[in-house]
């Protein structure tokens, strides 16, 4: 009897295959996200650098960080930068979304999808565009000096650095608001229109109201983006020596002989716990969201206003603020690549020239970087892609004790800044064991860039698994399949459009990353974003516009491509 009992508790807790994958993908994704972090925490409390044996638990890195005015002054720049940027974004992203969704704009499709491209292009190659054309000796400054007399405005100024790092941010608002115009009963205003109310009246008092939980979330989520933001206050800031978060780690890290480990440590640290507190309060503020429903069982289609002999007004601002914002410094980008150098005093077809596109074929490095970029994009998008997958196949369709636990750390590098990460996996390479022979190598990157992913590759991959039914599961298991088998060839086949869509947006992030991989590239592991930014330093204006050219493209493709296949805007 003892014997026989005995073997029943084997069996019950003997594992099963489906048993090692669920731990084990847990396992990794956990070390995956907390790795970093975790290296990050112990040299902030560490006397030493990790690669020395012999070290002290200390609190002196906090002390000589919060001792330090340029940490302090850094610390006011990015709290001033968010506000201006997430209130520029907040109020252009749903002023833009009203009228491109509840008016008769002319061409509002095409201006919705211009207005979504800084969506899929790097705020890098955007900054790149702002500086050639607005910058202190940008085209369409000169431009301005030259026949105007003076330039109105100046993009060396925390004001304008925050401006520009909301406007980066405005298409995610608009698809926010979008969202929200697109569902919301038109009874409501309806009913307001009823008693009197002018349509513009009743879309102030009624329309923006119910809009107020994609606003609030919009405006938080813009104030995180304008902290993380490194490459605005990196290119318009370091001349006056404006410095923010970002920057003050990106010189601490980068622009001195030795670094200060535990300085930075330390301050990468605070920055995680800053972020970490804001992300969080994204699941919060709304409190009760239930009051904000609208869309019911007999809810009607939101009509649109008309504008009468306004919509061309209200089609040269919007048509103005696309073409200033998005369209000019794309083209200048491109009009700069093709030219020894970019100046409304001597016509552009008098400076034409292909010595930057032939300097990236014929220069090692440029050539190294772009081929670099889509072998990181390639497979770093495949491998987050598998991992997701297998990850939300445990969330929703499987008994794993911890399921909400791994949904939770999966969705956490939402709060981790790429430059964390980058310092994160930079240390991993240099201290841990194992570890030390993928340091400058591509794989840390393919590492660090799908840690970064796993956030946007969960959304893309979890709603699709949810609209599966259980009964398909159910109806392998009952055939003898163990989980594993019935994930694999019942689920994962049906769930392939959601997977090309993960892939596809995963691919488009990795190849436009470039905060993470400043920490993590050497010697023959370039990519674009990298080289860029030394290019950049070094004044060579011309390669840099050839490669956002190139970066640009590739990306233009990889999306018409999705849109195409999936017959969904992504």
């Amino acid at each position: 009897m003892a014997a026989t009992e005995l073997s029943i508790i084997r069996s019950r807790v003997r594992w099963t295959r489906d048993h090692w994958v669920q731990w084990s993908v847990a396992a990794f994704t956990t070390l995956l996200v907390f790795a970093p972090i975790a290296v990050a925490l112990l040299q902030s409390v560490r006397s030493t650098p990790l690669y020395e044996p012999e070290w002290s638990f200390t609190l002196d890195h906090y002390v000589r960080l919060l001792t330090n005015e340029r940490f302090w002054e850094a610390l006011r720049n990015s709290m001033a930068l968010a506000i201006t940027g997430s209130l520029t974004a907040t109020v252009l992203g749903a002023a833009l979304a009203i009228a491109l969704i509840r008016t008769n704009i002319p061409f509002r499709r095409t201006l919705s999808e211009i207005l979504q491209v800084p969506l899929y292009v790097s705020s890098l190659v955007m900054a790149f565009g702002w500086y050639m054309l607005y910058g202190p000796s940008g085209y369409i400054s000169l431009a301005s000096a030259t026949y105007l007399g003076g330039v109105p405005w100046n993009l060396y100024s925390l004001p304008a650095i925050g401006m520009l790092a909301g406007f980066s941010l405005v298409p995610v608002v608009f698809l926010y608001c979008s969202a929200t115009l697109h569902l919301m009963d038109a009874s409501l205003e309806d009913a307001a229109r009823s008693t009197g109310a002018a349509p513009l009246r009743a879309l102030r008092l009624v329309t923006l109201p119910l809009m107020r939980p994609a606003i609030l979330y919009s405006l938080l989520l813009c104030f995180v983006g304008s902290i993380e933001v490194l490459s605005i206050p990196l290119i318009f800031g370091t001349a006056e020596r404006i410095e923010v978060f970002t920057t003050f780690l990106f010189r601490e890290g980068i622009g001195r002989t030795e670094p200060d480990y535990g300085l930075l440590a330390a301050a990468s640290v605070l920055l995680l716990v800053l972020m970490t507190v804001l992300v969080s309060l994204h699941s919060r503020i709304l409190g009760n969201t239930s009051r904000f429903t609208t869309v019911k069982g007999k809810a009607t289609r939101p009509h649109v206003i008309d504008l009468g002999r306004w919509r061309w007004v209200a089609f040269a601002l919007v048509a103005a603020y696309v073409s200033i914002v998005i369209v000019l410094p794309l083209v200048g980008l491109v009009f700069r690549s093709f030219v020894k150098f970019l100046t409304p005093l001597v016509p552009p077809w008098d400076l034409l020239t292909l010595d930057h596109f032939r300097s990236l074929i014929e220069q090692p490095s440029y050539l190294r970087a772009i081929t670099n970029s889509f072998v990181v994009a390639l497979f770093g998008a495949a491998f987050v892609t598998g991992l997701v997958m297998v990850v939300v196949l445990i969330v929703k369709r499987s008994t794993f004790p911890f399921a909400k636990t791994l949904e939770t750390i999966t969705l956490y590098p939402r709060a981790v800044p790429g430059i964390v990460v980058g310092i994160g996996f930079l240390w991993i390479g240099l201290t841990v064991p194992g570890f030390t022979l993928i340091h400058g190598t591509l794989f840390a990157m393919v590492l660090a860039f799908s840690m970064r992913d796993l956030p946007t590759a969960f959304g893309a991959i979890a709603p699709s698994l949810t609209q599966i039914s259980r009964e398909l599961d159910l109806s392998a298991r009952t055939c003898g399949a163990d989980w594993s088998t019935a994930s694999l060839r019942v689920i994962t086949p049906i769930a392939r459009p959601a997977l090309l869509a993960a892939y596809m947006l995963a691919f488009v992030s990795m190849l436009k990353e470039y905060a993470s991989a400043v920490f993590l590239f050497g010697p023959g592991s370039e990519i674009m974003g990298t080289v860029m930014l030394q290019l950049w330093t070094n004044g060579n204006f011309g390669p840099v516009a050839a490669l956002a050219v190139v970066q640009v493209t590739a990306t233009a493709v990889v999306v018409v491509m999705v849109r195409r296949l999936m017959g969904v805007q992504v």
